[in-house]
């Protein structure tokens, strides 16, 4: 259990590494420092374990069984009584395996339990407590940040799935609507409208499964939607495409810049008037500028109120690109302006 939970955040490898580097460090330190390496090389391999032993009591103990639980006096207790025992028996193997000089790196001779000698133990031990504990917490915090990076994207991901198969029966409810109006009426357009539907289908149930999608795909799939509205509505649509700029190998989010041509219909028909719609794809400093301009009707948009795709749109452009994009509407009159500034993937 030990060794399983060391390598659920740092590989055992790596404790290894450390541990070696750091042993090599303190024998080549302490060595010159004595101009005697056979010493140095005794007294840290006496110390070494001990370093070790207590270290990994701290971070995988007593932090997580006191600090974690908001424990602290109990912590610093167990803390005192760890280094205390760590005293005696550090002291002793030096003093039986080592040198009879217990603390050679002082002036004077120092004795066993002396307070200064009891002081300079353990601050050099809660020194090695200190720095690989905070090693440890730092990569625990990097390791945190990246699972909670991926999570966050995770769920975009997930509420970015869940805001295109919601709009997708939306597309498929009203041309079905429209398929079912014809019918009624026993129109020519009926059998020409259900091959629209179908490479419709086609196109968002096979060829949509990615986050992006071709823009001249896109703009195929807008106009084969005008078709399918063409034909139930004959000639009451005008409309009007400019698209200027490279828009091969172009991508962008699917199915989005159709939510709003659909409201285009929902909004600017009624049975008296004639829908004008006039929309431009621009292409620059790779982003493309999308206009869409068509006349309004605000008796229909009381009717039918908002509808899901524009919630649906903008609940998707704040996923995908944060501020990253300027989306502007206007209503003057009986004419509805909107606007649309998004970054493109090649």
């Amino acid at each position: 259990m030990f060794n399983k939970k060391i390598g659920q955040t740092i590989p055992i490898r790596y404790h290894v590494i450390f541990w070696l580097g750091y042993f090599i460090f303190n024998f080549v330190r302490w060595g010159s420092y004595f101009d005697d390496y056979w010493y140095s090389l005794k007294s840290n391999l006496v110390e070494f374990p001990i370093h070790i032993i207590i270290v990994y009591i701290n971070i995988y103990y007593l932090i997580p069984r006191f600090i974690l639980r908001k424990k602290y006096w109990v912590y610093i207790f167990s803390l005192v009584f760890m280094l205390a025992m760590v005293y005696l028996v550090r002291t002793g193997l030096n003093y039986l395996l080592v040198t009879e000089d217990i603390w050679p790196e002082a002036e004077d001779p120092a004795k066993f339990m002396e307070l200064n000698h009891i002081i300079a133990v353990i601050l050099g031990e809660l020194y090695v407590i200190g720095f690989v504990t905070a090693i440890k917490l730092v990569i625990d915090w990097s390791i945190e940040k990246k699972r909670n990076e991926d999570l966050a994207k995770l769920q975009m991901s997930t509420e970015l799935k869940f805001l295109r198969t919601q709009i997708q029966p939306h597309f498929f409810f009203n041309t079905l609507n429209n398929l079912y109006a014809l019918t009624l009426k026993k129109s020519d357009n009926a059998p020409r409208l259900v091959i629209k539907l179908s490479d419709m289908m086609q196109y968002i149930l096979y060829e949509v499964k990615s986050s992006k999608a071709s823009l001249i795909e896109e703009i195929n799939h807008i106009n084969n939607f005008i078709d399918i509205e063409r034909l139930r509505f004959n000639d009451r649509i005008d409309s009007e495409m400019d698209i200027t700029g490279d828009i091969d190998d172009i991508y962008v989010p699917p199915l989005l810049l159709l939510s709003f041509i659909e409201n285009c219909f929902k909004h600017g028909l009624n049975e008296n008037e004639k829908l004008q719609m006039k929309m431009s794809f621009n292409v620059k400093n790779e982003y493309l500028e999308f206009n869409l301009i068509n006349n309004f009707n605000p008796n229909a948009t009381k009717k039918t109120g908002r509808g899901i795709g524009n919630e649906n749109a903008k609940r998707r452009l704040n996923l995908l690109f944060s501020s990253n994009y300027i989306l502007e509407t206007e209503e003057r009159g009986d004419v509805y302006n909107l606007f649309l500034k998004i970054p493109v993937q090649k």
